[in-house]
């Protein structure tokens, strides 16, 4: 496994850093909430997505490719959901600090499990970074390991650019501009898990 820590870790750095529905929504929470309320929603993001992974490497994706047609439905769900948060954030305003709350610690851990990016990179490095033929547990806690801390990174940098671009939205018209864009940007890639 040594051997592929490398690649591994390029990987986990492509995946987690490219705009995706996690990225996307960390931008639009940083700007409209600020990074500070936008920290449960990493958290829930870096504990929820590693879980996620040690539970694919260990086998759930075979439930999966033996099930198919319960992958479509967890598909369906999860495009329906990113859906919906587009809408939400599409529709957002200036954050009230008394009504308006980004995502909880447990929404974001929970959405990992219907976000289809999350399902493939999941699929994708069980598939090419552990091989079953030996030590199955060790090499599954190794790449969850490597994508954990890459995610601490990653979701702590696209909310920190969305906090920064947070600031430049000084009216509501920019913002609005800006929570349209992300909101769009979040429903376009739902089209690109069905194609």
């Amino acid at each position: 496994m040594s051997d592929l820590l490398l690649p591994l870790l390029v990987f986990a750095v492509a995946t987690s850093f490219s705009p995706g529905p996690n990225t996307l929504m960390l931008a639009a929470s940083g700007a409209n909430y600020g990074f500070r309320r936008t920290l449960p929603h990493i958290l829930g993001i870096t504990l929820g997505w590693p879980f996620l992974l040690f539970a694919v490497a260990l086998g759930l994706g075979v439930v999966f490719r033996d099930w198919p047609a319960l992958h479509h439905v967890l598909k369906i769900v999860g495009a329906g959901y990113l859906l919906y948060l587009a809408w939400r954030i599409a529709m957002a305003g200036r954050a009230k600090a008394e009504t308006a709350k980004p995502l909880s610690l447990l929404q974001a851990a929970a959405f990992q499990w219907v976000n289809p990016k999350a399902w493939m990179i999941a699929v994708g490095a069980a598939a090419a970074y552990i091989t079953p033929q030996s030590g199955l547990v060790s090499q599954a806690l190794v790449v969850t390991l490597v994508f954990a801390a890459v995610s601490v990174f990653a979701t702590s940098t696209w909310a920190l650019f969305g906090a920064g671009i947070g600031r430049l939205l000084g009216t509501p018209e920019r913002l609005r501009a800006f929570n349209l864009a992300m909101g769009g940007l979040l429903a376009v890639s739902v089209v690109g898990f069905f194609l």
